[in-house]
């Protein structure tokens, strides 16, 4: 008995493909039936690393932005926007702080001035340098005339600051809601306004009109 054994390997792309083959030159009695040629095949499968594309969601950033304040920019990753958020944040927290600081020195003022307890007496101290209740021009009643005058303004600018500041916070998350919901938009260089005159012509009139005729391509 003569016997020739082979072996081949076949890669083609993420297949392996091996064949062993027994090849008889003479064989005699049942061994023939007990050895047969067999082909094996073994097949990978292909992984793709995919990355998923960043899509922030509208209403998370509106939350996130909503317990700490300019968080929703930062969800959005519009990092620029930051120093206009929290500086406007800081102008705001400033113009209450001064305004109410005012408020309270004239109001002070006033209700000592008012009063007829002696030991009271805030609305000398921040007369104007060179003055006393003696020389003011208008004496007394002209002064706390003043006194309130200047009450009741800065009341009013603080407050008006507050509702500033609150409008202000309403338009930074409205910002993190929009930059959300477009962040995906097109703005390629694909989109394209054209703006040019034309001139329309009616059947029944022997007139023309003209104007602009606007044509967006996408």
């Amino acid at each position: 008995m003569v016997a020739g054994y082979g072996y081949s390997q076949t890669i083609t792309g993420g297949v392996i493909t091996a064949s062993d083959s027994l090849n008889i030159s003479e064989v005699t009695g049942p061994v023939s039936r007990a050895i047969q040629p067999f082909n094996d095949t073994l097949v990978f499968d292909t992984i793709v690393d995919t990355k998923r594309e960043f899509k922030p969601d509208p209403m998370k950033s509106v939350w996130l932005g909503a317990i700490f304040p300019g968080y929703g920019q930062i969800y959005n990753r519009k990092y620029w926007k930051l120093p206009i958020v929290y500086g406007g944040f800081l102008g705001f927290a400033y113009a209450i702080s001064w305004n109410n600081s005012r408020y309270t020195s004239y109001k002070n003022a006033y209700i000592d001035i008012s009063d007829n307890d002696e030991t009271t007496n805030y609305h000398i101290k921040i007369l104007p340098r060179g003055y006393t209740l003696q020389n003011y021009p208008g004496g007394v009643t002209t002064y706390q005339a003043r006194l309130k005058t200047g009450m009741d303004k800065f009341r009013r600018y603080r407050d008006l600051s507050v509702i500033l500041s609150v409008g202000y916070y309403t338009l930074v998350l409205l910002d993190a809601f929009v930059d959300a919901q477009l962040y995906d938009f097109d703005i390629s260089q694909d989109l394209v306004l054209n703006v040019a005159p034309a001139r329309i012509e009616y059947e029944q009139n022997p007139r023309s009109a003209y104007g602009l005729q606007c044509s967006i391509r996408f």
